[in-house]
């Protein structure tokens, strides 16, 4: 029987493009326009058909090759047509009994297994579009094509059914799966090393403690912002202005005070930035009657988090006296560890450092968080007039599970207000 090579077809501009599946077997008994490799490059993922009929009798390619236009995939025997005997009656009587069998075993429910090759389950990359879009792990999907391979029917039926189509695991198994995956590590192509004189130091207590927090957050929490910008330039000309009623000298109280005032406002008005998912009863939230927002404080030791107890119920002199007493605890390691939970909500602010918007991570298990940038002058057209105002920028990160973006719109409006014109006066009381 002849044999032919079924090489890598023009595939645009791409080259050296990751083979990421191999989908076919030495002795496969393949047809044309079967697909045989799945390629993967930046921008998309491609099946590469066959263009023949045949018996595979060589594979040149395996998980992680690269590949361009002409590289050799395979090689297969086609069935020459002058080799063809005449039909035989009891070769067709063994036939038929031999297709029997096979359709029997077809009937038994054991006769579909979850095939992988190099841990990854067979999936078109249409499939495994499909099977994101709906948050579907495919490994955890029975395929019920050839070899085990998982088409759009098998998810839909995942979803539908549940567990009737995933594999059964026991609770340690899970956990255990859990704990193989958290410990896998990144391993580096070329050693720093390699490249010049390195020094390893120690990671700071206070980061390798917060890392498995903010690993959680980052993970688990889908998290969207929205950028805004609030007009300040009344509450700092207010601000700037205060004075001891007895001494008569300026009093400093900085900006995050009226802030962590107008922040509380803003949770009174929308308590479902007040909240936690249930981790027990995903369906359910726990929503706070308290009122203890989350200050970031930089220190030497990296970034702690305390909280001002019921903000608001304090005034704005009584809370700036508060953020520095937590800071001085926090830079000196003496804050106590119960004070670095229970938050409402956290601020995060740069604005003594510098820079505009950012994406801040939520502070697991608070549902929002709001990044402060550094204020600025900007020219703003107000009542037909081009006028020089105080500009605040605003980051506000929040779960997307039980925030829509409209809703975080509709509290960044309202804390704009309250860091404005009109509230600027009741803020200080």
């Amino acid at each position: 029987m002849p044999k032919i090579e079924l090489n890598v077809p023009n595939i645009g501009e791409f080259k050296d493009v990751e083979v990421i599946e191999v989908l076919v077997s030495n002795g496969d008994n393949i047809k044309k326009n079967d697909p045989l490799i799945t390629i993967e490059s930046d921008k998309s993922s491609v099946e590469i058909p066959s263009t023949e009929d045949g018996k595979i009798i060589s594979i040149n390619l395996k998980v992680g090759d690269k590949v361009s236009e002409g590289d050799k995939i395979l090689e297969i025997e086609t069935l020459n047509v002058s080799e063809i005997k005449q039909p035989n009656i009891n070769h067709d009587i063994q036939e038929k009994k031999q297709i029997n069998k096979i359709e029997k075993k077809v009937d038994e429910p054991k006769a579909i297994q979850i095939t992988q090759t190099d841990g990854i389950v067979l999936a078109s990359p249409k499939t495994r579009k499909f099977a994101r879009e709906l948050g579907v792990d495919i490994n955890r999907v029975s395929g019920s094509q050839l070899k085990g391979r998982v088409d759009e029917d098998d998810i839909k039926k995942f979803v539908s059914s549940g567990s009737k189509f995933i594999k059964q695991e026991s609770l340690s198994e899970k956990v255990n799966y859990q704990t193989k995956e958290s410990d896998k590590k990144n391993e580096l192509e070329y050693q720093h090393n390699e490249f010049g004189p390195v020094e390893k130091k120690d990671i700071p207590r206070v980061k390798k403690l917060a890392s498995k927090y903010l690993m959680n957050s980052w993970s688990n929490i889908p998290h969207v912002t929205n950028h805004d910008e609030a007009d300040i330039t009344e509450l700092e000309s207010f601000r700037t202005s205060l004075t001891d009623i007895y001494t008569g000298e300026k009093m400093k109280i900085t900006p995050l005070a009226f802030i962590v005032k107008a922040l509380t406002a803003s949770l009174k008005k929308f308590p479902r930035f007040n909240s936690s998912i249930d981790e027990i009863d995903k369906g359910k939230m726990t929503q706070k009657n308290y009122y203890h927002i989350g200050i970031a404080v930089d220190t030497a030791h990296g970034l702690m988090v305390p909280k001002l107890r019921n903000a608001n119920i304090k005034s704005i002199k009584t809370i700036a006296k508060e953020l520095r007493e937590l800071s001085e605890l926090c830079k000196n390691l003496k804050i106590e560890k119960k004070e670095l939970f229970g938050g409402s909500m956290t601020i995060t602010s740069l604005g003594g450092i510098g820079g505009t918007h950012f994406t801040p991570i939520i502070n697991y298990p608070e549902v929002a968080i709001l990044g402060i940038g550094k204020a600025e002058n900007k020219i703003k057209k107000i009542n037909g007039k081009f006028k020089t105002r105080i500009i605040l920028p605003l980051s506000l990160s929040y779960d997307h599970r039980i925030i829509d973006g409209a809703e975080a719109a509709r509290f960044n409006n309202d804390l704009k207000e309250n860091l404005g014109k009109n509230f600027a006066y009741k803020l200080a009381v």
